[in-house]
């Protein structure tokens, strides 16, 4: 059965921070933590705690853009706010997703953050800012967990494979609309969105775990096999990613900031809610994917 955050767990102290487990396998809930004030120890705490638990929760948190940016900046480097989309006026490394913007794209899919980019973000840095009364919230799928799950057969399968993701289904129709010109993304002003090539198996550059590397929202096809095998391999990755024992589920309240690692989970946003639903993300600057066999 899915995991829901706000069920209750017994909080437990693990390298000096209180951590409620959300899941036997990921996700905890982290207490008595101000990000706006962290120390240096707790930084680096909980920069060990995210690769283990690769999904962190902070209750109550009373933050400012300035304040999430602070916070992420202390994390590691944050990028702009989105590659291509309209970033914060005051801070342009928040992303505002906005259900009341015109300009609002809601993907309706499971997705891991901008994989469609040489570099991904490695971490993404979520607050809630307005919620709906009911709805609205968002599940997370072990990468990790669901590769080591796999049958042996299919792990050696998969190893040696690359896909393509592409962001021009999503955002390029966007792109287009606002001139062809995007933001600064790895140095350099997002003009096009060309495909690029990722391992399906991506090896964590921090634990060295082994995780799938594919997503419905960006991922397009396999390389070097046939469309119709492209499409059976996917979708096989795809049913055994979100099977709901390699997931868990969030309900926000507004305060609430979640923080999680790109390199190891995906992520779907329910869009089941009728009032607004406001949000902002910074992402954390990441390096290229490295998969078994690179």
């Amino acid at each position: 059965m899915t995991t829901i955050a706000t069920a209750p767990a017994t909080p437990s102290l693990r390298a000096g921070l209180e951590l409620e487990r959300l899941g036997p396998g990921f996700g905890a809930i982290v207490h008595g933590i101000d990000l706006r004030r962290p120390t240096e120890v707790q930084m680096e705490q909980l920069r060990g705690a995210l690769v283990e638990h690769k999904v962190l929760f902070f209750r109550g948190q009373d933050l400012a853009d300035a304040d999430q940016v602070a916070f992420a900046s202390r994390l590691g480097k944050p990028t702009a706010g989105h590659p291509v989309a309209a970033t914060a006026a005051a801070h342009a490394e928040i992303y505002p997703i906005d259900s009341t913007d015109p300009e609002f794209s809601f993907s309706d899919e499971w997705h891991t953050d901008v994989t469609f980019m040489q570099t991904p973000p490695a971490a993404s840095v979520l607050r809630a800012v307005r919620l709906p009364d009911t709805g609205g919230d968002t599940s997370w799928a072990d990468s990790q967990l669901a590769y080591e799950s796999l049958s042996e057969p299919v792990r050696r399968l998969v190893d040696g494979l690359t896909a393509v993701h592409d962001g021009n289904r999503e955002w390029g129709a966007y792109l287009r609309r606002h001139g062809g010109r995007g933001n600064e993304w790895d140095g350099r002003t997002v003009t096009g969105l060309t495909p690029v090539e990722h391992p399906v198996v991506r090896v964590h550059p921090v634990s060295g775990r082994r995780g799938l590397f594919v997503n419905p929202g960006f991922t397009s096809h396999i390389v070097g096999v046939s469309d119709a095998e492209s499409r059976g391999i996917l979708d096989l990755l795809y049913a055994h990613l979100t099977k709901p024992e390699h997931t868990i589920r969030h309900r926000w309240a507004v305060g609430d900031v979640g923080v999680w690692d790109n390199r190891s989970t995906a992520h779907y946003a329910n869009r089941d809610y009728t009032q607004p639903r406001v949000m902002a993300r910074v992402t954390i600057r990441g390096d290229r994917p490295v998969g078994p066999t690179t």
